[in-house]
């Protein structure tokens, strides 16, 4: 029997969600499996991964095939390295704690590097807000400037009507004892 590592669809539409599961290679897609060894939710930024790390290395070693998409999951969990590893163990290039001990830095290094990604998208992201209010605080200026132009007018033209006015008042007020 030809087994697979693969995925199971699950989830609503629009919004799928993956089981891993080891299959037979004739079984469909969403049919019977063998046995679930993790969950894969590529909605959440970054992907999720839910992997149970010893029965997928398991899995790998007695043979059963990953679909493409599996095997980059699988990558980037650290079992296909860790299979690599063993097999150089197996060979005797080297013993199991150097195996281990290579395992680790590779897993520190990978957990610095996901560090640093979130680091500098945390830095992007204050970087984008400080310009959005800067260019927030230039509209807002440009608006207030206006604003305070449109009183202006308004407070001249007030000025003027009532300068207008209070001569028009001054000679009828003149006018008016000259005729007594």
């Amino acid at each position: 029997m030809a087994t697979k590592i693969r995925l199971q669809r699950g989830g609503r539409k629009s919004y799928a969600f993956y089981s891993i599961v080891i299959a037979d290679a004739r079984a469909p897609r969403d049919g019977r499996f063998t046995e679930k060894i993790g969950s894969y939710n590529p909605n959440t930024n970054p992907a999720t991964v839910d992997l149970n790390f010893d029965r997928a290395l398991y899995w790998l070693e007695v043979g059963a095939q990953p679909t493409d998409t599996v095997r980059n999951i699988l990558s980037r969990e650290g079992v296909m390295l860790m299979k690599h590893l063993r097999g150089g163990v197996k060979k005797g290039a080297f013993d199991e704690a150097t195996c281990q001990k290579k395992f680790d830095a590779w897993k520190a290094d990978k957990q610095k590097g996901l560090e640093k990604v979130a680091a500098d998208e945390a830095k992007a992201k204050n970087e984008a807000a400080a310009k959005a209010l800067d260019a927030e605080k230039k509209v807002n200026e440009a608006i207030a400037k206006k604003v305070a132009d449109k009183k202006a007018a308004a407070a001249a033209a007030a000025a003027e009507a009532a300068a207008e006015e209070a001569a028009a008042e001054a000679p009828a007020t003149e006018e008016a004892p000259a005729e007594a």
